[in-house]
Formats: C-alpha cells, sequence, structure tokens
C-alpha cells in the first residue's frame, strides 16, 4: 500500500514540475529571473530523486511564489 501512495506522490510531483516548467516559460520577467527560477526547479528536480516529500514541499512553495507574484533577484 505505501508503495501506491509512493507513486501516486511521484506523479503529483512529476506532473506539478511539467505545469512550473510551463509557467516559468511563459512568464514575462527577465532573463535573470527566469534562470533564477529555472535553477529553483532543477532543484526541487534534483530533490524529488532523493526525498519525494521535501521535492514536493519545495515545489509547493515555488507555485506559491509564482502564485503571488514573488520572483526571485535577477543575476
Amino acid at each position: 500500500m505505501e508503495r501506491d501512495s509512493q507513486l501516486h506522490l511521484y506523479e503529483l510531483v512529476a506532473d506539478r514540475l511539467k505545469e512550473a516548467h510551463a509557467r516559468v516559460r511563459t512568464l514575462q520577467v527577465p532573463e535573470g529571473v527566469r534562470m533564477a527560477l529555472s535553477r529553483k526547479l532543477l532543484v526541487v528536480t534534483a530533490a524529488s530523486k532523493h526525498d519525494l516529500v521535501d521535492a514536493a514541499r519545495r515545489l509547493d512553495r515555488l507555485m506559491k511564489d509564482l502564485d503571488e507574484g514573488r520572483f526571485p533577484e535577477g543575476d
């Protein structure tokens, strides 16, 4: 049963990562901000390989920031 819930969480995180990448790609922001957001997404993707629950939490925070218009500083 735990394997099923882990698989469901993996599918959920994967779908949300796809959504997040699409949102970042279409944002009307300076390139430096887009790159900073892309780096955050890469960190979440890497985290998902080792700690899926932590990756889901990080992704939730990132999506909330996007929803509220809070973006990182660009280089």
